[in-house]
């Protein structure tokens, strides 16, 4: 397999993408953008009430997280990204970003996912879990990308994605 210069960090709220991403960047240094902080306010205040996204909310912000990756592929930067990317449509505009973006879906166990989202201080709240359950549409093969699964130690699947896309040096 080629280096990808664009990794996706993907599943629902509370499956481990931004602690992944996070060990990832401290192996490898690469810039990393945290796809929540590019929702806009709209967006954060419907999550905060409990409402769940539509499409028509969706758009702006993945064409937002698009263009920040088309930037820094421009200037051939590799970059990582966190992002629920739930369905295949989302996930098709994230790949206009950069040739060699590949997803790392963070997909498992919906009580230990709902465990972590309990645990923590978040615009996201767990009651929203399902609405994401039903909204995602799992990696198919034809997409470039690989599942892990969140129960293994953080450190673990930064291993796991660094070695199966042939980064570890």
């Amino acid at each position: 397999m080629s280096e990808p210069l664009h990794l996706v960090f993907m599943g629902v709220s509370g499956s481990g993408k931004s602690s992944v991403a996070q060990a990832v960047q401290q192996r490898l240094g690469w810039e990393l953008a945290e796809g929540d902080d590019f929702h806009p306010p709209a967006n954060v205040a419907k999550m905060r009430e409990g409402i769940a996204l539509t499409d028509a909310d969706r758009w702006g912000w993945l064409e937002s997280l698009a263009e920040w990756t088309a930037e820094r592929d421009a200037r051939d930067e590799p970059t990582l990204m966190t992002c629920s990317a739930l369905r295949r449509t989302y996930r098709a505009v994230l790949l206009r970003g950069g040739a060699g973006t590949f997803f790392v879906h963070c997909t498992g166990d919906k009580h230990l996912i709902l465990d972590r989202m309990n645990a923590r201080e978040h615009f996201m709240p767990p009651s929203l879990l399902e609405s994401q359950l039903d909204t995602l549409e799992p990696l198919q093969p034809d997409e470039p990308g690989m599942d892990v699964d969140p129960a293994l130690p953080v450190e673990r699947i930064a291993a796991l994605v660094l070695a199966r896309l042939g980064l570890i040096g």
